[in-house]
């Protein structure tokens, strides 16, 4: 049974040492080391653990950032356990975060994520109000962990503006008019007729169809799997390559999930 569930900031070496096994755990991967957070903890970045009574039973690990003009916090990872994954613990650490990186001073935070993960791409762009800025093409090349390994790892680069408080987006209605990728009966990704890459697209808003579970679609046949990657890889590079950023992201009552896109 479920107990109360809590937020909390770390700041001790121990609680630092509770959030690699959960690291471990959860990416099955080996942990950031120690010194390391504690560096970037001491040195403005945010670490929160969320609780389930006594029980961590997720983090969010974020670092001090500076781009040459302006300094941020850069949020490097979050984890949660599984059976957790449904209760809002991503959007409370998210807004937690922000909270305190606001008291800080900060006024945006940005992040990566895999634009193919759609309970993550809602997280980030309709429950929090942040964009997609960049598409970073195979970001962080080859990654051993059993959600990426064998994939390019494309990432979207997010840019969340915490000078005001989040606001979750007004649902959009799909436009087919406007669907640049769909999504087939034999969950295949298809480029829709009336569009062509390679010409300027004038629209103000496109819609692109990615599936509902790809890490699901990873496991029961890869090679659809590796041509939603290749083939949403196209679409993403052209959209902002020509001024347009993901500003939203729409689950559908189809059960399809839409990318919406403006500049």
């Amino acid at each position: 049974m479920k107990g109360k569930l809590e937020i909390r900031k770390l700041t001790t070496l121990d609680e630092l040492r509770e959030i690699q096994r959960l690291e471990e755990s959860v990416w099955h991967m080996s942990a950031i080391p120690l010194h390391q957070t504690f560096t970037a903890l001491t040195n403005g970045g945010i670490i929160l653990g969320a609780y389930d009574s006594e029980k961590l039973i997720g983090f969010l690990y974020s670092f001090a950032g500076f781009d040459g003009k302006s300094a941020y916090l850069c949020s490097h990872m979050m984890g949660i356990l599984p059976e957790y994954r449904k209760d809002g613990i991503g959007r409370n650490l998210k807004r937690k975060q922000a909270e305190l990186a606001r008291e800080m001073g900060y006024e945006m935070i940005t992040w990566t994520f895999d634009p193919l993960e759609s309970v993550n791409a809602y997280l980030n762009l309709h429950k929090l109000g942040a964009k997609g800025v960049y598409f970073k093409e195979n970001h962080y090349g080859k990654l051993g962990d059993e959600f990426s390994e064998g994939l390019p790892s494309d990432r979207f680069q997010i840019m969340w503006d915490i000078s005001k408080a989040a606001k979750e987006k007004e649902m959009v209605s799909i436009d087919a008019a406007n669907v640049l990728l769909q999504m087939d009966s034999d969950q295949k990704p298809i480029l829709t007729n009336n569009h062509n890459l390679n010409d300027r697209m004038e629209s103000d808003v496109w819609f692109v169809a990615i599936p509902s579970n790809f890490q699901k679609l990873k496991q029961e046949n890869f090679e659809l799997a590796k041509q939603w990657r290749l083939t949403t890889q196209k679409v993403f590079r052209e959209l902002f390559q020509q001024g347009y950023q993901a500003e939203d992201f729409v689950h559908h009552a189809s059960d399809h999930n839409y990318y919406v896109f403006r500049k």
